[in-house]
C-alpha cells in the first residue's frame, strides 16, 4: 500500500469520533440462533451503539503462533464445532473484509510483525455474536489472532498499540469468557443461572478487579489463586478479556451486563468501556 492509498483509508476511517471496546461472553454457539436474555442484551447494545466504520474482534477461537489478521475482502462463516443441530451450521454471516484496515493494523503494531492472513474467516466467536450487534452483515469485520506462546503480558502491551484505531471509527470488540470450564460443565443445568463456588469467586475477583483498574491482576491470573486456576484452565476465553481493559483510559467508565452464570463454570459477564 502506498502513502496516498493508506492516507485515504486513515481519512476514511476518521469520522465517528472516539469508539467504545466492548467483551463479549459469548457462551454456547446456539447463541447465534435462540433467544435468551444475553442475545437481547447485544441486540440492544447494537441499537445503542455509535454505527462504526468497522470491527476489529480478538476471539478466542482463533490461537495461532504468532500475532495475524484477517485481511480478505470477503471472509467466510466458519463454523468451528461440532455436535450442533443443522440450523447453526447453516447459518452464514456474510459481512465484508477489510484489508485496508488490516493493513493499517500492521502498520499501528511494532511489539511484533504482523500476518496479513488469506485464510480464516469468521469464526463463531466473533459471527456469532457480531450478527446480534449488527444483523445486516454491513460493517466490515477483521479479526485478530491470539498468539498462544506468549504470556498474559504480551497480549496486553500489544492491545495497547491498536488504541488509535478507536478514533477512526473502529469497533474492537474481545469475545470469550471470563469464567471457562468446559471440563466442568453441569450439561443438564446450561439453561439457568447456576454457578460453582470457586466460578462465583473468580467472577466477583474479576469484577472487582475491573472495577478498579486493577489490571496488573488481571494480568497475573495465574497468581490468583485456586478458584482462578479453576476458571480458567486455559487462557484462550480469557485473554480477549485483556485485549478490551488494555484499550481502556482512565477517564473511561466500565458498565458490567449480561453478568450471570450458566452451567456451574462458565460466566456470560460482558462489559462497555466508553468515555462518559
Amino acid at each position: 500500500m502506498n502513502l496516498k492509498d493508506l492516507n485515504k483509508m486513515t481519512s476514511s476511517l476518521g469520522n465517528t469520533g472516539k469508539m467504545p471496546v466492548l467483551f463479549l461472553g459469548h457462551g454456547s454457539p446456539m447463541n447465534a440462533i435462540e433467544e435468551n436474555e444475553f442475545v437481547q442484551a447485544f441486540r440492544k447494545l447494537g441499537q445503542e451503539l455509535i454505527r462504526p466504520n468497522a470491527i476489529l474482534c480478538i476471539s478466542a477461537h482463533w490461537e495461532t503462533k504468532g500475532t495475524f489478521v484477517t485481511a480478505m475482502q470477503h471472509p467466510p462463516t466458519i463454523h468451528d464445532f461440532g455436535g450442533f443441530p443443522q440450523a447453526l451450521f447453516d447459518v452464514q454471516y456474510p459481512a465484508p473484509g477489510s484489508p485496508e484496515l488490516a493493513q493499517e493494523t500492521k502498520n499501528l503494531i511494532t511489539k511484533t510483525n504482523v500476518g496479513l492472513d488469506e485464510k480464516w474467516g469468521l469464526d463463531h466467536g466473533a459471527w456469532s455474536v457480531i450478527k446480534h450487534l449488527y444483523p445486516n452483515a454491513d460493517i466490515p469485520v477483521i479479526q485478530m489472532s491470539i498468539d498462544y506462546s506468549q504470556p498474559p503480558s504480551y497480549h496486553y502491551e500489544l492491545a495497547k498499540e491498536i488504541q488509535k484505531l478507536r478514533h477512526k471509527g473502529v469497533l474492537i470488540i474481545g469475545s470469550g469468557n471470563m469464567v471457562h470450564n468446559l471440563r466442568k460443565v453441569a450439561w443438564n443445568r446450561l439453561n439457568e443461572e447456576f454457578a460453582y463456588d470457586w466460578a462465583l469467586e473468580a467472577n466477583e475477583k474479576m469484577k472487582s478487579y475491573i472495577l478498579d483498574d486493577n489490571h496488573q491482576n488481571l494480568i497475573n491470573f495465574r497468581s490468583q489463586g485456586k478458584a482462578f486456576d479453576l476458571a480458567i484452565p486455559t487462557p484462550e476465553h480469557y485473554l480477549p478479556l485483556l485485549y478490551t481493559l488494555a484499550l481502556k483510559d482512565k477517564n473511561e467508565e466500565v458498565t458490567l451486563f449480561n453478568d450471570k452464570p450458566i452451567g456451574g463454570s462458565l460466566t456470560m459477564t460482558s462489559l462497555k468501556i466508553e468515555t462518559v
